[in-house]
């Protein structure tokens, strides 16, 4: 897996490349906690790359939730594949999350 960042408009968008698992959720874990620690509060997840996710990688997602929310802040989710939108679906996150057909799709709603 692979992550980058890049600032866009007021959210930083945090792109994922790859299978985000057990394996790997770790990185995750430390880009979102530092992005949080330095006062990031709008963060878009790009996930349009990301062609797995396990139950590890999903309660990364919804630490952070718990985190941005808390701190009056957003974090947005764009470009689910088909079988992750099926995860999102089935485990209850796509009532949690604000989710976007695109990362363009995104910025423009919250702008």
């Amino acid at each position: 897996m692979d992550i980058s960042k890049q600032k866009k408009a007021d959210f930083i968008i945090v792109s994922i490349d790859g299978s985000l698992d057990t394996s790997n959720y770790a990185l995750l874990d430390k880009e979102l906690d530092a992005l949080v620690s330095s006062g990031e509060q709008n963060i878009l997840i790009d996930c349009a790359n990301m062609n797995y996710i396990s139950s590890s990688g999903l309660r990364i997602f919804l630490v952070y939730l718990k985190k941005i929310k808390a701190v009056n802040g957003k974090m947005v989710v764009c470009g689910l594949q088909n079988m992750i939108k099926d995860i999102f679906s089935i485990s209850g996150f796509s009532s949690l999350f604000t989710i976007y057909k695109s990362r363009e799709e995104a910025l423009a709603a919250n702008d």
